[in-house]
């Protein structure tokens, strides 16, 4: 099929969904400039000098920031800033089709809130969020910029004296309840699941995809091992498909 007879398809199946949920991963949020990590430009295959003695997954786990704190906060400085990074076509389109309640919520695996900033209230982020932050010893809370404009090599808390930290899933760490409980419901009923910009390779979170049930359409710039299974596939920019559905 074409392109625009795709879109055509797409708009049906959202047109007689009763329930539609996204589940998204780093490909929805490289259009607004915010590098992936697998590709061969992402975070993990860029290698730096002054990071080359650890591989990349150290350097987001949860052993690295106690063990070498000095060395996480260097590298989550540099790599994970994402201020004044804007939401793109996708983020919009997105938050668009929730606001006409065609879209029950949102499963993402993107730690950068562009979601939210572009206006859908209803997100599970899986993997939590560079957004929030928050002193690992008295849970105080701390704005999205704490980390990255505190002094010394390891932001402190005021109060304490502990360690503040972002409020993401390390590598190493469990996923956060409260957010797989609001995937989980977002899931539950839906009839079409709309997978956008990721390979898919990252479990569990991944697993939604191999558990549900419904309609499957995949947006991925490369094929994922789901295309077959699915009833609707996309390589083009996933800002122009989800850009190009009106309704």
């Amino acid at each position: 099929m074409s392109f625009e007879e795709r879109i055509e398809k797409l708009t049906q199946l959202i047109k007689e969904s009763r329930k539609t949920v996204f589940f998204g991963g780093a490909g929805v949020s490289t259009e607004s400039g915010i590098p992936d990590f697998r590709s061969k430009d992402g975070l993990y295959n860029v290698r730096d000098v002054q990071f080359e003695m650890y591989q990349p997954e150290y350097l987001l786990s949860i052993d690295c920031l106690e063990d070498r704190p000095e060395v996480f906060f260097e590298y989550y400085r540099q790599k994970l800033d994402t201020h004044g990074i804007e939401p793109n076509r996708a983020h919009y389109a997105l938050a668009e089709l929730e606001k006409k309640g065609l879209l029950a919520g949102i499963i993402t695996q993107n730690i950068d809130g562009l979601h939210q900033r572009a206006g859908s209230v209803n997100v599970a982020e899986v993997h939590g969020s560079t957004l929030r932050n928050y002193c690992s010893s008295c849970g105080t809370k701390y704005p999205a910029d704490y980390i990255f404009k505190s002094e010394g090599p390891i932001p402190r808390c005021k109060h304490c004296g502990g360690t503040v930290r972002p409020d993401v899933t390390l590598y190493g760490e469990m996923l956060p309840e409260n957010e797989l409980y609001k995937a989980d419901k977002y899931v539950s009923g839906a009839e079409l699941m709309i997978v956008g910009g990721t390979s898919l390779a990252v479990w569990p979170a991944a697993g939604y995809v191999a558990r549900f049930r419904g309609r499957l359409v995949i947006i991925n710039r490369d094929s994922t091992q789901y295309d077959s299974a699915a009833d609707l596939v996309f390589h083009e920019s996933i800002g122009e498909v989800l850009g190009s559905i009106i309704i």
